[in-house]
């Protein structure tokens, strides 16, 4: 079977549309990270080439968003061009019931939270898979962490708890290196986070933390996508 006609690609697909057909003519929008980010993004540049929409602008979490923005026509700008963001469009590695996330599988949550939390409207789009009962019981819980602090770093999400593993690169040697040139300390709690809110201003009152990658209490939508009896479906959870 080819990659076109896979449901699961489909519903990645069918999910990325759904979310760039909420977006209105003269909007500034947020660009996400991911690969069902990638699909929201070229239908976006769809709906802008087909004349659909028009007087868009984006602002991208990473710069692999960047390219793939400007390959599809989607003009872009930056936060320090603008008053603030219109509606943010982006992935998720866990949301639990509340709707809190973790996100920076791709090491782009710090990027990611910054646009997501100067927007008026943030959705999220994700397949069934990443909705969890509890954070961080699979998914680790990724730390962008200043070179210089990696060990005192360390020190104190050990002392909060948290196993500690430094990212290490899959194709190239040595750790990962974010777009702001930091690095990425992946944390798993033995129970899960029981407490979201209170561990992300804990993790990032540590000297040395750049940012975590919890998001508490943003989301205002989440757009799932399903394959059921081998079709594509999307579904809404709301706050």
């Amino acid at each position: 079977m080819s990659a076109e006609l896979d449901p699961v690609t489909l519903m990645k697909k069918q999910v990325g549309a759904a979310a760039a057909a909420m977006v209105q003519s003269g909007s500034i929008v947020g660009l996400g990270t991911g690969s069902t980010a990638a699909f929201m993004i070229q239908a976006l540049g769809d709906r802008l080439k087909s004349g659909d929409l028009k007087d868009i602008q984006g602002v991208t979490t990473s710069f692999q968003g960047e390219v793939l923005a400007r390959e599809c026509g989607i003009p872009l700008t930056t936060l320090d061009m603008i008053d603030g963001i219109d509606i943010a469009i982006d992935g998720a590695d866990e949301v639990d019931p509340d709707l809190n996330l973790i996100k920076g599988g791709g090491a782009a949550h710090t990027q990611e939270k910054l646009v997501e939390a100067f927007s008026k409207k943030f959705i999220v789009i994700v397949d069934s898979g990443k909705l969890v009962d509890k954070l961080n019981l699979n998914f680790l819980l990724p730390v962008e962490v200043i070179p210089k602090a990696l060990n005192p770093v360390t020190k104190a999400i050990e002392h909060l708890g948290g196993k500690v593993t430094l990212r290490m690169g899959v194709k190239k040697s040595g750790p990962v290196v974010t777009d702001q040139g930091n690095l990425i300390l992946d944390v798993k709690f033995a129970n899960g986070i029981d407490d979201a809110v209170a561990l992300e201003k804990n993790l990032n009152n540590i000297p040395g933390v750049l940012e975590n990658g919890l998001f508490v209490n943003m989301v205002d939508l989440v757009l799932v996508g399903e394959v059921i009896d081998g079709q594509p479906v999307v579904r809404e959870i709301k706050r």
